[in-house]
């Protein structure tokens, strides 16, 4: 078309951060103001089929959610993606392989905490896609009081499940925090989360 190709993407790479599967990617040195990009994404179920992702068809952002738009998380997928301007276009860059069920990476879960006269019950929620909700993703949870070194562990709750303790016993100020667990071939976790700290039983 006698003009000049447009600068590719550069740095692309397809995520798996926090339960979700992202491709994201950095503009071409010198890409002018208005380019936008497309992206696709192919399955080694069927390889060089390249698959359009319809919310990511010349979008001015530098990342695509691709979680929910692949239908198999137990293949390995790779997308790519190309930047588009009105008078040209860049030439398609690819990521590499990732697979979703096994690469996920895996975020703490947020906690919710209730505490009554005598229990505290403990829930776990996660920032979860719709399509992924299946999966049997669990929680471990710690109890310790503050400044102690030794934990009480609570460990593979499901999900859904509230955890209650009896906390008759306990005085003074105790803390709690939990990690996201998952088997897939093996098992994989999150870091914890950040403690949170109860103060039960203090009389007056």
């Amino acid at each position: 078309s006698g003009h000049a190709r447009l600068p590719p993407p550069q740095n692309v790479t397809l995520l798996s951060n926090d339960f979700d599967m992202i491709l994201t990617w950095t503009p071409g040195e010198g890409s002018p103001p208005d380019v936008t990009y497309t992206v696709r994404y192919e399955s080694q179920e069927r390889m060089d089929k390249w698959i359009k992702v319809p919310k990511c068809k010349n979008t001015n952002r530098t990342s695509c959610e691709l979680t929910c738009v692949i239908p198999n998380f137990f293949v390995k997928v790779r997308a790519r993606v190309k930047a588009v301007s009105e008078q040209s276009q860049s030439r398609w860059v690819e990521s590499q392989f990732k697979e979703y069920y096994s690469d996920v990476e895996l975020a703490p879960p947020v906690l919710h905490i209730n505490v009554t006269e005598n229990l505290i019950h403990v829930s776990a929620s996660f920032p979860l896609a719709t399509c992924v909700e299946s999966f049997s993703w669990k929680y471990d949870l710690n109890l310790w009081e503050a400044g102690s070194e030794d934990k009480k562990q609570y460990e593979g709750i499901f999900r859904k499940n509230t955890v209650t303790i009896n906390t008759t016993a306990l005085r003074g100020n105790y803390c709690l925090s939990a990690r996201s667990s998952f088997q897939s071939i093996d098992f994989k976790y999150s870091k914890f989360s950040q403690p949170v700290c109860v103060l039960l039983n203090q009389k007056g």
